[in-house]
């Protein structure tokens, strides 16, 4: 079964779109997901506690309420669920989170939009590009996504998740970005907000904060403690490159 603990039945969707927001390279997924939650100031719906999760509890400044790691948030007339991550998931149990989460999605009827950085050099704005499961090429189609440039990999538990969408035949996209593969990139996720999430969920999303946000860390790169710098490289979401022979 799986576990995921609804804590707003109030709350009712009617094709519901769903932004996951684990972190990854770049954290890509994590600052567009947390942009949205707070640029739309929606409501928590939600706990995840699939199995691969850490057993902690996070609070906020200003507020002492205590929460799991993994949360989702609605807004009902947006017809939007996001998913929130405070913590990285076990690459050991990436394989029965996706298994929990994606079985919950199927549930709900709702189309989920995956996110994930691969690493790269950015001369100019990132190139975001899209692939599919399902039926989820036409959504790309519609939304003006363009197809992979090269062939490649999801990696992580975002990657988890891509695969057992593909596996049960759930449409849904995934949105891969440029990112930088050692700080935040508020770019990126910028542009993946532009490019992708706002037209397939037909949003309006000011990321203007962005900007100031990729302004503020270029200027202090040097300080930054590197992100999940200890975590082992696959523990981490991204997209990568295949080679010939891989």
């Amino acid at each position: 079964m799986a576990q995921v603990q609804v804590h707003r039945e109030d709350i009712e969707f009617e094709d519901p779109t769903l932004v996951e927001g684990l972190p990854g390279v770049g954290l890509v997924g994590k600052i567009a997901a947390d942009h949205l939650v707070d640029s739309y100031d929606m409501e928590h719906y939600a706990s995840v506690l699939c199995e691969g999760l850490p057993e902690i509890a996070v609070y906020t400044e200003g507020d002492p309420t205590v929460r799991a790691p993994v949360r989702l948030y609605a807004d009902a007339d947006r017809d939007l669920l996001v998913l929130q991550s405070d913590a990285p998931v076990s690459p050991s149990a990436a394989d029965e989170f996706a298994s929990c989460l994606v079985g919950w999605f199927e549930s709900q009827n709702l189309t989920p939009i995956f996110l994930s950085g691969m690493p790269a050099e950015k001369d100019d704005v990132p190139e975001v590009y899209g692939v599919a499961t399902g039926d989820g090429e036409a959504l790309l189609e519609e939304a003006d996504i363009g197809a992979p440039t090269e062939s490649g990999a999801v990696t992580g538990p975002t990657g988890a998740l891509v695969h057992e969408a593909q596996r049960i035949g759930m449409t849904g996209v995934g949105l891969v970005v440029e990112a930088d593969p050692q700080f935040p990139d508020p770019e990126a996720a910028r542009a993946l907000l532009n490019t992708g999430i706002g037209p397939l969920g037909e949003l309006e999303v000011d990321t203007e904060a962005l900007v100031e946000q990729a302004e503020e860390i270029g200027e202090a790169k040097e300080r930054l403690a590197k992100q999940m710098q200890n975590a082992e490289e696959e523990e981490s979401t991204s997209a990568r490159p295949l080679g010939m022979y891989q």
